[in-house]
């Protein structure tokens, strides 16, 4: 596929990096050298004005299948992909990053002024952290949460600590609810697909699949959780922490959210029902021991500033706090907080990549999830017409995949060895990325 990225931003070298492997890459931007991180990438560059024309023109030489707009400012994105829709019928996908843009952007209104120019696909990546972040609130002790099927089909990911049932033993050894499979372990920063006699050791990150039921019944029995989250701390009062609030409100938990800037404070105190807004420094010990931040059952730091997250992460972590979750702004720094402690890394530009990459695959396949810091994802498949009734251990699946769920009709299956895959079956298959298309060919035959 040829894809014309437009910005060369932090997100625009997130998505030529992960896509340069696979697809050519053509970077436009204004400015005549690439920063230095672009050099070790095997792109072109077009030094330019997206907005251009002539710029467009030239960079579409020969003909792309898909326009990237994320360059640091909403409206010369829009523009951008406006105007690259004058030149071919391109398919573009918009990076925002304000919320009344993207409002009016997807908005049911908009649709009643449909063109040729409008944009296919907007995305706005703190919006997407948010829903992330809350799953994997809901699900306490788990590092990532999925859902699937309307929740009926789920994925759990938990890191194996010393206490746990599961530490040191082969996952054969262990009777887990049915329904569930193990279909991943990370282990010193390598996902690997495991084996009934693999043994489960401490600080593994361990991936569950299975049907809602199961996974929520392996969560009360095996982690020992029983009780949902009934109080949480976020520190950063942005559009992250703001929805957050907004969405634990909903769900009944009751929340205390810490902000240093004092107008954002009287937005929040405004436009939230029953959270109580702090005006503070979520660095401040003091406050942070006043308002007992340490006994909340989840504390979220989501302030747009990496070293500042991590500092209030550590800060409540020496006051007692059991799960902290915490904001980065990519994986290289992911890996960094996971080793001083903190429980959950998550960043807006990881669940940016899931959507993005959602947009190009082909249309009988999809990545519902990352997972690992993109090292496996999760592809819904669907089973050609055509293809014969085959047990799963003679298909002949690349090594490192693992089919977790299958949905035939209305039902669901968690298969074995033996289970029998049949056209118009939908799996849920988790591998790495590199299996995408062969899995795709194997049942698309």
């Amino acid at each position: 596929m040829r894809i014309l990225i437009c910005g060369a931003t932090e997100v625009g070298y997130m998505i030529a990096a992960q896509l340069s492997l696979d697809h050519d890459i053509t970077v436009i931007d204004e400015s005549p050298h690439l920063p230095e991180k672009f050099r070790s990438l095997d792109i072109r560059h077009i030094a330019g004005n997206g907005s251009d024309i002539a710029t467009l023109e030239k960079a579409n030489q020969p003909k792309a299948d898909l326009f990237i707009a994320c360059s640091t400012i909403d409206e010369a994105n829009i523009v951008a992909c406006w105007t690259i829709k004058k030149i071919t019928s391109i398919e573009t996908v918009c990076f925002v990053s304000k919320g009344e843009i993207h409002h009016n952007l997807i908005s049911p209104d908009q649709y009643s002024y449909q063109t040729k120019y409008d944009i296919d696909t907007v995305i706005w990546p703190e919006k997407l952290l948010t829903e992330d972040i809350f799953r994997i609130i809901l699900v306490p002790e788990a590092i990532d949460v999925e859902y699937f099927i309307n929740g009926r089909a789920k994925l759990f990911e938990y890191r194996i600590k010393k206490d746990s049932p599961l530490c040191d033993t082969r996952i054969l050894d262990n009777v887990f609810p049915k329904d569930i499979l193990i279909v991943g372990i990370t282990r010193d920063e390598v996902l690997f697909i495991p084996k009934g006699t693999t043994k489960i050791q401490l600080d593994d990150k361990v991936i569950f699949m299975g049907t809602g039921r199961a996974l929520d019944m392996l969560a009360a029995d095996l982690f020992q959780i029983k009780n949902k989250i009934a109080t949480a701390a976020v520190i950063g009062g942005g559009n992250v922490g703001f929805f957050l609030a907004q969405q634990m409100e909903q769900a009944g938990i009751r929340v205390k959210i810490i902000e240093q800037d004092q107008q954002r404070c009287i937005f929040l105190a405004d436009n939230l029902k029953g959270s109580l807004v702090l005006h503070g420094d979520g660095t401040d010990l003091e406050l942070l021991e006043e308002e007992s931040v340490g006994a909340m059952d989840v504390v979220v730091c989501v302030t747009n500033n990496d070293e500042k997250n991590l500092l209030c992460s550590l800060l409540v972590k020496q006051l007692g706090a059991q799960r902290v979750v915490t904001r980065v702004s990519n994986s290289r720094k992911a890996q960094l907080f996971e080793r001083v402690g903190i429980d959950v890394v998550v960043s807006p530009r990881e669940s940016a990549m899931k959507e993005l990459l959602n947009h190009m695959q082909a249309k009988d396949v999809n990545i519902l999830a990352m997972v690992g810091g993109g090292k496996g994802e999760v592809l819904r498949i669907k089973v050609a017409e055509t293809f014969p009734d085959t047990k799963i251990m003679d298909i002949g699946l690349p090594t490192g995949a693992i089919i977790g769920v299958i949905k035939r009709g209305k039902g669901i299956i968690i298969p074995n060895g033996s289970t029998v895959v049949q056209a118009h079956d939908r799996l849920k298959i988790f591998t790495v990325p590199e299996n995408t298309e062969p899995i795709q060919n194997i049942f698309s035959r």
